[in-house]
């Protein structure tokens, strides 16, 4: 591994934005959509974020029509594995962190993209919407 990819690697994790999107890929994959509802956060800044995550090597993205479904990579180097069992174990007891997990398991089983480029979403009183 090059010492530029080791930056690379190294700045990926220094950002609370892009620790926060690894630690719910240890998850399994999302869409840009399910990571922007659970962070809080607008679309163009997480797929800033993911792009830099993909350039670093830690995430790989799927398209599936309009949408693009992103999770870590299936076989990481030395340094990657290290890094994300840091923050599977190591920074398991961030609270923020926890809270995005607990978050996840409440909204993952009430949202789906559909193959039209709409998301469908369900708020607490199970009332839907398109977006």
């Amino acid at each position: 591994m090059k010492m530029s990819t080791t930056n690379l690697v190294f700045r990926a994790f220094a950002d609370e934005t892009r620790l926060r999107i690894l630690n719910l890929l240890l998850d399994g994959e999302m869409c840009v959509c399910d990571l922007c509802e659970v962070l809080g956060v607008l679309q163009p800044r997480i797929s800033r974020h993911l792009g830099y995550l993909t350039r670093a090597g830690l995430v790989s993205v799927r398209q599936e029509g309009k949408w693009k479904h992103y999770s870590l990579v299936e076989k990481p180097g030395r340094l990657h594995s290290s890094l994300l069992s840091c923050v599977r174990g190591c920074l398991n007891d961030i609270e923020i962190l926890k809270d995005d997990r607990r978050t996840l398991r409440k909204r993952r089983s009430r949202r789906c993209c559909a193959n039209d480029g709409r998301c469908l979403r369900v708020d607490d009183n199970g009332s839907h919407s398109w977006r």
